[in-house]
């Protein structure tokens, strides 16, 4: 619009919007009615702006801008995290030194990381509940210990739970859990209620993990997977006979009693 009119866009201010807000403004008609309260002021008094002094403007900006900065807030954000205090103080200190456009966009790129990062560190994967009963197996979901390995019976059926978006930041933390488990089971279950994203680099790793699960002759199911969540991990080629998907643990555990089952039918008898 200011080109058609021979004009330059140069730059966009929240001055304007701030002093709505605070004036207790609520919808976009507030800022239409601002605008044109300032070109009626153009228009009538715009040859008497020539008599003011440009250090008296720059006084007047200055008073705005120091009542306009939230303060509490600025300080309060100094001490919530180390992440959020870079973030500020460098889109702070780049919109004074530099300009807004720098500052914001410095500003954002790091918000992301620190968001990414805060994202990672969310991830939880806990574990280790073996053969147990409905009323066990809910009993210890608030307080699972982390496989070790030990015992006949943990051995056999062995699930774990991950909680949180399950992504490129968190990929290595839960593999490394997992490689952690020391001896196989043969049954492993990992339980994605909790998950409600999963992403390609993710996925990829959950797959090395799956063949090396097949090959160690685990049965593999992932219990409780979303919609969305299922159509990344067969994207990235975790699919039968590789995992089984499962609506939840009861249902793996069945599925896992079946299969020994058939196993134990199908195999000759033993000479006496």
């Amino acid at each position: 619009a200011a080109v058609v009119f021979g004009g330059m866009p140069v730059t966009g201010t929240i001055a304007r919007t701030a002093t709505n807000v605070r004036a207790g403004a609520h919808g976009p008609i507030s800022g239409i009615l601002h605008a044109a309260y300032i070109l009626i002021a153009m228009m009538a008094a715009a040859p008497l702006m020539a008599y003011v002094p440009l250090a008296t403007l720059g006084g007047v900006l200055a008073i705005v801008s120091w009542n306009m900065a939230e303060k509490n807030e600025f300080i309060s954000l100094l001490r919530s995290s180390r992440g959020d205090a870079l973030v500020l103080l460098a889109t702070f200190l780049l919109t004074v030194f530099i300009d807004l456009t720098t500052g914001i966009a410095v500003g954002v790129t790091l918000g992301a990381f620190v968001f990414l990062h805060k994202m990672a560190e969310s991830v939880e994967v806990e574990g280790g509940a073996s053969m147990l009963g409905e009323d066990e197996a809910d009993k210890m979901r608030a307080d699972r210990k982390p496989y070790r390995g030990v015992g006949a019976d943990v051995q056999d059926f062995v699930v774990y739970r991950i909680s949180g978006a399950f992504f490129f930041g968190a990929t290595s933390s839960v593999i490394a859990t997992l490689e952690r488990m020391g001896q196989l089971p043969k049954a492993f279950v990992f339980d994605f209620t909790g998950v409600p994203i999963v992403d390609s680099s993710a996925a990829k790793g959950l797959e090395g993990f799956a063949h090396k699960l097949r090959r160690n002759g685990t049965a593999f199911y992932i219990a409780g997977a979303r919609t969305n969540v299922r159509a990344s991990l067969l994207r990235a080629g975790l699919r039968p006979p590789d995992v089984e998907y499962v609506v939840d643990v009861a249902e793996a555990r069945r599925a896992y009693a079946a299969r020994e089952a058939g196993q134990a039918a199908a195999a000759p008898p033993a000479n006496h």
